[in-house]
């Protein structure tokens, strides 16, 4: 199985669950240089590794949720970011394991960092009551922007 790195972080509010940043391991390293710049040394690279990509992933999924509370007029609470690696089911397996019935919701994103294409998904599980609140949320979004053809 191709191993993945992901940036885990827990979110609390009206909806509640867990996001991760997931990319392919590989490409881990070519994601820190371009982030930390290309005057370092792979030794240099690989010791700024950890702190790198959980601050890189903290940008991201909380830019992401920020988003997504503002337009909903909500609040969350976000954990701080976790650097986690395995397989697709390690990530989908983490403590606490998830209930019968949660979701999981799929945003393919496509990263261009300094002329590098890095792809990464982001990944956002929920349990069905918030899954519930979230499709309330949507539907006063929705009437909010653009009211609703009846």
């Amino acid at each position: 199985m191709d191993r993945l790195v992901a940036v885990h972080q827990v979110f609390e509010g009206d909806i509640t669950g867990r996001a991760l940043l997931i990319f392919p391991e590989e490409r881990s390293l070519e994601l820190v240089r371009a982030v930390a710049g290309p005057d370092h040394s792979l030794e240099d690279i690989i010791d700024l590794e950890q702190e790198a990509l959980a601050e890189t992933g903290n940008i991201i999924l909380n830019s992401c949720l920020a988003t997504i509370a503002n337009l909903l007029r909500r609040s969350l609470r976000v954990s701080l970011p976790e650097v986690i690696r395995g397989t697709g089911t390690d990530f989908f397996n983490l403590a606490p394991p998830p209930l019968p019935g949660e979701v999981v919701l799929f945003l393919y994103i496509n990263f261009t960092v300094k002329d590098n294409d890095i792809t990464g998904y982001i990944a956002m599980l929920m349990d069905m009551p918030s899954l519930a609140v979230l499709k309330g949320l949507l539907c006063e979004f929705i009437e909010r922007i653009g009211g609703t053809d009846k």
